[in-house]
C-alpha cells in the first residue's frame, strides 16, 4: 500500500479542520492509521504460516565468505505472541534478531481458545525449561507483544520465572489493565485484562527480589490501551523501563524496523536501552 500517495489529499482537510500543531497530530494519526491497516492486511495472509508450532532446528553455518556480525552473548529470545494471534506476527522482528546475530530465537504458540492468563503462563513455563535444557543456557530473555507480554510477565513475577527470565520486554501490553473494547468482555481472558481483573491485583501486589527486567514499549497511538499508559509497567519492587515510541499503533510495534532496533538495544545494551528511555522513539 502505497501511503505517500494518499496523503496529500488529507492535508488541506487537515489543515483547516485542525490549524497550526493539530493539523500535524491529524497527519501523524492518518499514518499511522493506513499503516495499521496496511499491517493487518499483511498479517492476515501471513496467518497461516504460523498456526502451527516452529520446527526446532539447529542454526545453519554460514556459508564460505559471507561476513558475519559480532554475536551477542546472551539468552535465547523467546517470542510470545498477542490476544488471537500466533507466531507470525514476528516474521520480520526474527528476521531483523538474526540479522544481528541473534540466532537462538524462538516463538511459542498458545491457542486462541486459553481462557486463563496463569494457565498460559504455566504453558510459557514449561517452554522456557525446555528451552534452558536443550540449549544449556541458564536464562532467556522474552518479548512478548500486546497480551503475550502480560503473561510473560505473570510467569516471572508470580510463577518463579524470574529465576529463568533475564529481561521481558513488552510491545503495547496492558500491564494495569485496559479498558478499551468493551463488547469484548464476552471472552474470560480479556476481562483478565480489565484494570479490576484478579490477575491486574495479583500483579500489582508485592513482589519483592524478582530478579527479572522489565522495558516496555508503549505507543501514544495505541488503540487498545485505554488509557494509553496502561502500557507501562508502574510497579515499585520492579526493575521497569518504559519507552515512549510515538506515531504508530498497536499492531505496528512488532512489526516497525525503528522499534525492532529499539528492542535489540534493550536485549543486547542496557546503557544504550536507559539512552532510549530518555527520549523515546520517534518513527517517522
Amino acid at each position: 500500500m502505497k501511503v505517500t500517495g494518499v496523503l496529500p489529499l488529507f492535508l488541506p482537510i487537515c489543515r483547516r479542520l485542525w490549524p497550526g500543531s493539530l493539523a500535524s497530530v491529524s497527519v501523524t494519526l492518518v499514518k499511522a492509521t493506513a499503516l495499521e491497516a496496511a499491517i493487518l492486511a499483511g498479517h492476515v495472509l501471513l496467518y497461516p504460516t504460523g498456526l502451527i508450532q516452529e520446527r526446532r532446528q539447529a542454526a545453519l553455518p554460514a556459508p564460505a565468505g559471507t561476513a558475519r556480525l559480532p554475536v551477542p552473548t546472551g539468552p535465547p529470545v523467546v517470542l510470545l505472541h498477542g490476544f488471537i494471534d500466533n507466531r507470525s506476527v514476528f516474521v520480520l522482528l526474527r528476521r531483523s534478531l538474526a540479522q544481528h546475530g541473534r540466532q537462538r530465537v524462538e516463538s511459542l504458540n498458545y491457542s486462541p481458545l486459553t481462557c486463563d492468563i496463569r494457565t498460559a503462563a504455566e504453558l510459557l513455563g514449561r517452554h522456557v525449561e525446555e528451552i534452558c535444557e536443550r540449549t544449556g543456557s541458564a536464562q532467556v530473555d522474552i518479548v512478548g507483544h500486546s497480551l503475550g507480554g502480560l503473561i510473560a510477565r505473570y510467569y516471572a513475577q508470580c510463577l518463579g520465572g524470574d529465576v529463568r527470565v533475564r529481561t521481558v520486554v513488552t510491545l503495547g501490553t496492558p500491564h494495569s489493565g485496559t479498558r478499551a473494547v468493551p463488547l469484548a468482555n464476552a471472552h474470560p481472558i480479556v476481562r483478565q485484562m480489565r484494570p479490576d481483573s484478579p490477575v491486574i491485583e495479583e500483579l500489582a501486589r508485592p513482589a519483592p527480589g524478582c530478579r527479572t527486567r522489565f522495558v516496555s514499549f508503549w505507543s501514544d497511538l495505541d488503540s487498545v490501551m485505554a488509557p494509553l499508559e496502561a502500557a507501562c509497567v508502574d510497579h515499585p519492587d520492579l526493575e521497569a523501563h518504559n519507552i515512549r515510541v510515538s506515531g504508530i499503533g498497536h499492531l505496528a510495534l512488532p512489526v516497525h524496523p525503528t522499534v525492532a532496533a529499539g528492542i535489540r538495544e534493550a536485549l543486547d545494551s542496557e546503557s544504550a536501552m536507559r539512552r532510549q528511555e530518555g527520549g523515546g522513539l520517534t518513527v517517522a
